[in-house]
């Protein structure tokens, strides 16, 4: 099986183009399977549906979220479909086989006085407290990934337009804006503490540090410390910032599609489920306004 396993994940990178991230978690999922395998005394190119199943009930058994069972089992029902097409099997016996029902948490936001609180802190003391409002002003103001901010180079900025390109998932392009952000931070930001981090060193990317580029690993810190900083007691990471950007935006009339696209959602359902907080809005709208629902 291990020949086909190592055929198959550079089929995935080199003809599908898939990520490095991706691709190390099909390779972990197959040798849970294998394990499986293993356990049962089964031949890989010899299951039937029945086995199939039985994989699945071996995920839940071991505790998995059912995200992560979805995730294991879409990497087996892949490596199959694959031993189909080079025929090395007729059948894909997972094809049938249906995920877990994956639980969709509601994405963690900011109240409106939680993010007054992170926007506007009641005192600065030094150069990075500077750049560390500049970067949750820059996440709120985007609603862009950590992962997607880091990468951001000052090449990338329309300064006239107030726009920029990012790379987000599946090599996927978009404007972003950043116009919402404090243009007197942004400017000082730019101008001035930028140069000061970098103290004589060059770096073509926006955030930067004392020894160059900020790490995914360091925005997150940052965002941490800086939330406890500012006596936010629920859990803050950059992930919090942009789905507040998105739920500020709904609830101010903005349409769901519109909003997946500054998103860069490849897909509305992904968006959908902030609909769930902004039904909450409109509710207490309607609880407050209405004549007959305010007694």
């Amino acid at each position: 099986m291990n020949s086909y396993v190592n055929s198959f994940l550079e089929y995935l990178r080199l003809e599908l183009n898939y990520s490095a991230k991706t691709i190390n978690t099909y390779e972990e999922a197959l040798k849970k399977y294998s394990l499986f395998l293993a356990t049962k005394h089964y031949s890989f190119n010899q299951i039937n549906k029945d086995q199939a199943n039985q994989y699945k009930a071996y995920l839940v058994s071991l505790g998995y979220e059912s995200k992560t069972s979805s995730l294991y089992l879409s990497a087996v029902r892949s490596f199959y479909h694959y031993l189909v097409e080079i025929k090395s099997i007729l059948i894909n016996p997972f094809a049938t086989i249906k995920n877990p029902k994956v639980i969709k948490k509601l994405p963690n936001f900011l109240n409106h006085s939680e993010r007054d609180e992170m926007l506007h802190p009641l005192t600065f003391k030094s150069t990075l407290d500077y750049r560390n409002l500049f970067i949750i002003e820059f996440l709120y103001a985007t609603g862009l990934r950590v992962s997607e901010l880091c990468n951001i180079k000052l090449q990338d900025l329309d300064f006239k337009e107030k726009t920029l390109r990012v790379m987000g998932k599946g090599n996927k392009e978009r404007i972003v804006f950043y116009e919402a952000c404090d243009p007197v931070l942004f400017d000082l930001y730019i101008k001035k503490i930028r140069k000061e981090l970098l103290n004589g060193l060059y770096s073509d990317y926006l955030l930067t540090s004392k020894t160059g580029k900020l790490s995914v690993r360091s925005v997150e810190q940052i965002v941490k410390k800086y939330a406890l900083k500012n006596n936010i007691l629920n859990k803050v990471t950059p992930h919090t910032l942009r789905h507040t950007f998105a739920t500020d935006l709904l609830n101010e009339g903005a349409d769901i599609r519109s909003v997946g696209e500054l998103l860069g959602h490849e897909s509305l359902s992904t968006t959908q489920i902030y609909t769930h907080i902004t039904a909450d809005h409109l509710k207490n709208i309607y609880q407050k306004t209405h004549p007959r629902s305010k007694k």
